[in-house]
């Protein structure tokens, strides 16, 4: 990791050293997967076939899993892989339930109630990418919201194994989930199979779930496409900073920046503290820790891109996390929680020694599923409102007309808007002469 002291840099130099990685969607991929999406919106599951063929090295002969294929699945799992995917399934569920909007309503005026309703997106599409490996974990996160909004269609694609199964421990956990619809389907042709439908898959509202870059660049054009799906939010490349102060862990907090690292080339993860001492323990850990990484090369090659900055506090070292807005935020401090209120932007925040950024991927029970590349300045994580839209309405008697209708006639008449005004004009004049005053 790269050194930097906060204090001896100019505003350029800062800006320069809290930059992401370059993430640029090469011309070529963005034409190859437009290729993609038309091939398979007009050819459908023939299209499909044609690209397991050629990236997966052959068609399975369903693409949906069966009951069978699900039950060979559980049987194939350890006892203790079954529990842990049951485990984290009932904390996902447990914190993700007691966070459900509520609806509401209320009366304005007298006559006049209003309300915001809740209805589940009818059918949406998750995606669990299987590249270096299987992501039991992403189902759940994904699978577990749907499943509290009552979504009525949920179907989930993802990879086929070299040998053209799918992985057991992902059917497992869409199992769990209650999720029945599984397709053995990967990359951005998947994502165009859930957005337009083919013969085996029915066509999805919205879309969820990371994945690599086709996969990404393939969510983001069917968002853009007339009759395309909406979709969760852009997936970047994952990252972590870490405040730590003299006190903290230099193994705990080397292992967690590597915990990151780990995931790409592209991921970014940055460390902060007032100690040097630290900072200099943390960097001979992350080395003696990378010898025994079995994604080491990895992990270096993120590491180039990645920072170890000296601040000269720790109320510094917030003011420079918020600027940042992580996707992932430590705090390895005494008094975590003290500093909680000072924490303005970011994903997830993991506060003590003892919460490793490791257990909010898997099982602390909040979602992994979050805003990246500063996205967290304006955007939260995946919830089971992404699997809802919400309606409002209106209810008004006659005597709410009076009530409220010159203050709209008024305005209509500020912005010009003459249908707008006659609108309510025509029924307060029904009700002064005593016609059409059914309440």
């Amino acid at each position: 990791m790269q050194r930097y002291d906060w204090n001896a840099l100019d505003a350029d130099q800062r800006a320069g050293v809290l930059r992401r990685p370059a993430q640029e969607t090469r011309q070529t991929t963005a034409d190859a997967v437009a290729d993609i999406l038309a091939a398979v919106r007009s050819e459908g599951d023939a299209a499909l076939r044609r690209y397991a063929e050629r990236f997966d090295g052959g068609a399975p002969e369903r693409f949906g899993v069966g009951e069978d294929e699900f039950d060979a699945a559980q049987a194939s799992l350890s006892p203790q892989l079954r529990a842990a995917i049951e485990e984290a399934a009932e904390r996902i569920r447990l914190f993700h339930q007691a966070g459900m909007t509520q609806p509401y309503e209320l009366d304005t005026a007298p006559g006049v109630r209003c309300e915001r309703v809740l209805r589940p997106i009818r059918r949406v599409g998750l995606y669990v990418p299987a590249g270096s490996a299987p992501l039991p974990s992403t189902a759940l996160m994904l699978g577990v919201p749907a499943l509290l909004a009552g979504c009525r269609e949920v179907s989930l694609c993802t990879p086929p194994r070299r040998d053209g199964s799918a992985d057991p421990a992902v059917l497992y956990a869409a199992r769990c989930c209650g999720i029945t619809r599984v397709f053995k389907i990967g990359g951005a042709q998947a994502i165009a199979a859930m957005a337009f439908g083919t013969q085996s898959i029915g066509q999805c509202d919205k879309l969820f779930g990371p994945g690599n870059a086709f996969v990404t660049e393939a969510k983001r054009q069917v968002a853009l496409i007339e009759g395309g799906a909406g979709i969760d939010m852009p997936a970047g490349p994952s990252e972590v900073l870490v405040i730590a102060d003299a006190g903290a862990y230099p193994d705990f907090v080397a292992a967690d920046l590597l915990s990151q690292a780990e995931h790409g080339p592209d991921s970014q993860v940055i460390l902060l503290s007032d100690d040097v001492a630290l900072l200099d323990a943390v960097d001979a850990e992350l080395e003696k820790q990378l010898a025994k990484l079995s994604r080491a090369d990895t992990a270096r090659v993120a590491l180039r891109s990645s920072r170890s900055i000296r601040v000269d506090s720790i109320d510094t070292a917030l003011d420079v996390s918020n600027r940042y807005a992580p996707e992932h935020l430590i705090l390895a401090l005494r008094d975590a929680r003290a500093w909680l209120p000072a924490v303005e932007v970011a994903g997830s925040v993991f506060l003590g020694d003892f919460a490793p950024e490791a257990l909010g991927d898997y099982c602390s029970g909040t979602n992994h599923v979050l805003p990246t590349s500063g996205a967290a300045r304006y955007a939260g994580g995946l919830n089971v409102a992404s699997f809802q839209v919400a309606i409002t309405v209106q209810e008004v008697q006659a005597h709410g007309l009076e009530a409220i209708g010159g203050c709209a006639m008024e305005l209509a008449a500020a912005e010009g808007l003459d249908a707008h005004r006659a609108a309510v004009a025509i029924r307060r004049e029904h009700l002064r002469q005593g016609v059409g005053s059914r309440a």
